[in-house]
């Protein structure tokens, strides 16, 4: 019969070709997450969209060895070489068909490569509406540059100098009359503002340089919408390769960057005698203790991180939370955590749940008065900033302008937090299959051949990006 496959003598059929599996387009492997803080190793892997995904060694060595020639037979004898347990070809089919092509690490037989149908984080408090500002290659060059900042002897000079600085401005020359004489004259604040812009640009070099010198390769550097606010961040998901010692100097980069620009203003002061540059190093001095805070992804929720060895913290809260109600067993997600990391996990989000929460409280008790005050003053300060352009005085109409912007950005951003959380919330309710339909689904699912490798854990996803507000 047509289409029915060639005999080979002696009248058996020879066996049907094993399928060659493919990755899908822009995979890249990092390799395991060095000083994790579970008890089994990770390894990460970054799809070409972006997501970053967690694997077990057993799916790390089956994508490790999908090259595109390799069969499913080939890939079996490798992994298995590799694992230390019989792994057969069915085994591998398995693991691609029911967990690594879900999770977009491989393309589906007909599929263009691309990870379509791939699961992602859907985060609200991630940094939403992205544009990059300089790319890899741009990037790249820049932290080769200022690489050297970052050897040992170098940081200890900058901050013995800074340590020396902050005690002449604050203990004897006095911080807040620099400030004052800036508040008066509109052309000195717009100055100082211009400071703080290159400023944060120069905390995202402080990121990237580090992790080159750590050995690994940073991404784009580009700018978003965080919270309520416009936001810098850099790409440097390479670092999860390295190790742990390399991610903190990553982490701390930004606000390391932040005090050789203060240093530099203070050259700036002593060249010139402006208080202006005075002014600007307060202001630098509050981003540094804005971006050590924990609570959101800003520096510091990636440093505790990683001296935990879990990359993400917010990907733990629920399950920590559903694990302490009583009678309810140990998550798996948390179950895997080595002691030392599920105790800081959990007294990070016995801390930062409850601060959350009060905080939105407040927000949306008051959101009526808030919002009435501050459509108010964006009114008070766009007639202002009108007379100010009309009457020549240029510097206070672009004061005006930033004091608008200021106004305008919160209301912009909570408006579109809010129609992302009502979107979320909706596909999840439309999304949510009829429990009759479900049960009738599960009751008539066949339960695929499991592999003799033991099961792995679905992943959670990892946001690297470390911005400054």
């Amino acid at each position: 019969m047509a289409g029915d496959l060639p005999t080979a003598p002696g009248g058996r059929r020879p066996a049907a070709p094993l399928p060659v599996p493919r990755l899908t387009t822009g995979l890249l492997l990092h390799g395991e997450y060095q000083g994790g803080g579970f008890t089994r190793p990770r390894y990460l892997a970054r799809r070409g969209d972006g997501q970053v995904v967690q694997l077990t060694l057993l799916l790390h060595l089956v994508a490790e060895s999908i090259d595109g020639v390799r069969d499913t037979g080939a890939i079996a004898h490798r992994v298995s070489d590799r694992y230390g347990r019989e792994v057969s070809a069915d085994n591998v089919d398995h693991l691609i068909e029911h967990k690594l092509r879900p999770m977009g690490i491989t393309a589906p037989p007909d599929g263009d490569g691309n990870p379509v149908d791939a699961p992602r984080s859907d985060l609200l408090l991630a940094l939403a509406g992205r544009r990059v500002l300089l790319r890899e290659r741009q990037v790249a060059r820049i932290a080769r540059s200022l690489a050297w900042l970052h050897h040992p002897w170098v940081v200890a000079a900058v901050l013995t100098a800074a340590v020396a600085l902050d005690v002449w401005l604050f203990a004897l020359h006095g911080a807040m009359g620099p400030v004052l004489q800036v508040l008066d004259q509109p052309v000195l604040l717009l100055a100082v503002f211009g400071l703080t812009v290159v400023s944060l640009l120069f905390h995202e070099f402080g990121h990237a340089s580090a992790c080159h010198y750590g050995g690994a390769r940073p991404g784009p550097i580009g700018c978003g919408l965080y919270v309520l606010w416009p936001s810098l961040y850099t790409d440097v998901t390479d670092v999860y390769r390295i190790g742990r010692a390399g991610r903190l100097r990553t982490d701390l980069g930004g606000v390391y960057f932040n005090v050789v620009f203060i240093l530099g203003l203070a050259g700036g002061y002593a060249l010139t005698g402006r208080p202006l540059f005075l002014a600007a190093v307060l202001v630098a001095h509050v981003e540094i203790v804005e971006q050590l805070m924990p609570v959101v992804r800003l520096d510091g929720y990636f440093i505790l991180g990683d001296l935990a060895g879990v990359p993400d913290l917010f990907g733990k809260i629920r399950p920590t939370l559903l694990s302490m109600l009583p009678g309810r067993p140990v998550r798996p997600e948390v179950a895997d955590l080595k002691r030392s990391a599920r105790a800081v996990v959990t007294g990070w989000v016995l801390t930062m749940v409850p601060l959350l929460a009060a905080e939105l409280g407040y927000v949306l008790w008051h959101l009526p008065r808030i919002l009435s005050t501050a459509v108010r003053s964006l009114s008070v300060q766009a007639g202002d900033t009108l007379t100010a352009f009309s009457d020549g005085e240029f510097a206070a109409g672009a004061v005006g302008v930033i004091g608008a912007f200021t106004l305008l950005c919160p209301l912009v951003g909570g408006a579109y937090l809010a129609a992302r959380a009502v979107a979320r919330l909706l596909r999840r309710i439309l999304a949510r299959p009829a429990p009759r339909r479900r049960a009738h689904a599960a009751s008539h699912r066949p339960k695929p051949t499991a592999p003799h490798a033991p099961a792995e854990q679905r992943p959670d996803p990892v946001r690297t990006l470390r911005r400054s507000s």
